[in-house]
C-alpha cells in the first residue's frame, strides 16, 4: 500500500504588519528623520496591534540606510493613557506581554536613536515607551506616571529601566505609589531631556534634530551602542565592551578618518555614512 504518512506543514509566527497595513501608528520617512506617531483615539491607549505595529515600525525603520533618528510622537493631546484595561484578561495578558515585551525588545535593539516628544499625559505602558526612549522633549502639559500599583498589578518594564535612570530608591517611590509627576519634576529626576514652553516645542525638536542627523549614522549607532551596552556591567567589563567596539567596529569605518581630515584641514566633515 502507498504511504500515506502526512508531514504536518510547520506554521510559524505570523510576518509582522507593513507601514500600509498599520491601523494605529502612522510611519513616515523624510530623509534622516523617520516619525512613528501613536494614533488610537481619544487616549492612544496601547493594545497588542498597536504593540506590534509599533515594534515593525521601529525594525522596518532600522533597516533604512538613510534613516539616522526616529522620532515617537503622538496624535490627540495625550502621549499615551497605557494598556488598556480589557488587555489585561487572563485570555489576553499573556499575549499583550509578549507583544510588550517585542516593542520594548525593537526601542532597545534598535541602533537607530529614539526621540520621544510628550506633550500631555504619559501613563503606566506610555510613560514606560517614553523612558525606554534614548532623548525625550516635554511640555509644561505633559505628565509622568506609572499607575499600574493602582490597579493591582506592577509594571514590569518600569521596574527595570527605572532604576537605571533615576535609581533604584526613587524607582522604588514611583512604582509604589503611582504617583503623578510633573513635566518639570521629571526633568528634574532625569526622565526629560529638554522641558520647553509648548509655543518653542517645533523649534527645539528641530534644532535637536539637526544637531543628532548633523553626525554620521554608523557613528551614532554606535555610540548608542557603547551606552547602552555598557548598562550593568560592572565598570573595567563596561570599559572593555565600549574599547572593544571603539577599536574593532568604530575604527573599520571611513567616517571617523574623514572626521580627523576636517578638523585637520579646518572644515565641516563630509560624511559617507560607512
Amino acid at each position: 500500500m502507498p504511504d500515506e504518512t502526512r508531514v504536518e506543514e510547520h506554521v510559524g509566527p505570523p510576518a509582522p504588519p507593513k507601514p500600509a497595513e498599520f491601523k494605529f501608528i502612522r510611519c513616515r520617512s523624510e530623509g534622516a528623520v523617520a516619525r512613528l506617531t501613536l494614533d488610537r483615539p481619544e487616549h492612544n491607549l496601547l493594545n497588542e496591534r498597536m504593540l506590534i505595529e509599533l515594534a515593525a515600525g521601529i525594525e522596518w525603520l532600522g533597516e533604512q540606510g538613510e534613516v539616522k533618528l526616529i522620532i515617537l510622537d503622538s496624535a490627540g493631546q495625550t502621549f499615551s493613557g497605557g494598556i488598556e484595561l480589557g488587555e489585561y484578561s487572563p485570555q489576553r495578558i499573556f499575549q499583550m506581554v509578549d507583544a510588550f515585551y517585542s516593542a520594548f525588545a525593537a526601542m532597545l535593539d534598535t541602533g537607530k536613536p529614539l526621540l520621544a516628544i510628550v506633550n500631555g499625559p504619559a501613563f503606566g505602558g506610555g510613560a514606560e515607551l517614553a523612558a525606554l526612549c534614548d532623548l525625550v522633549v516635554a511640555t509644561a502639559q505633559a505628565r509622568f506616571a506609572q499607575t499600574e500599583i493602582k490597579f493591582g498589578t506592577f509594571p514590569p518594564l518600569a521596574a527595570v529601566i527605572l532604576p537605571y535612570i533615576v535609581g533604584p530608591r526613587l524607582a522604588l517611590e514611583l512604582v509604589l505609589t503611582g504617583e503623578t509627576i510633573t513635566a518639570e519634576r521629571a526633568k528634574e529626576l532625569g526622565l526629560v531631556n529638554r522641558l520647553v514652553p509648548e509655543e518653542k516645542l517645533e523649534k527645539t525638536v528641530n534644532e535637536l534634530v539637526a544637531q543628532v542627523t548633523a553626525q554620521s549614522g554608523p557613528v551614532l549607532r554606535m555610540a548608542k551602542k557603547a551606552i547602552l551596552g555598557g548598562m550593568g556591567l560592572p565598570l573595567r567589563e563596561g570599559m572593555r565592551h565600549s574599547m572593544n567596539l571603539f577599536l574593532n567596529e568604530l575604527c573599520q569605518l571611513e567616517d571617523p578618518q574623514e572626521g580627523l581630515r576636517a578638523v585637520l584641514e579646518k572644515r565641516q566633515p563630509h560624511w559617507k555614512n560607512r
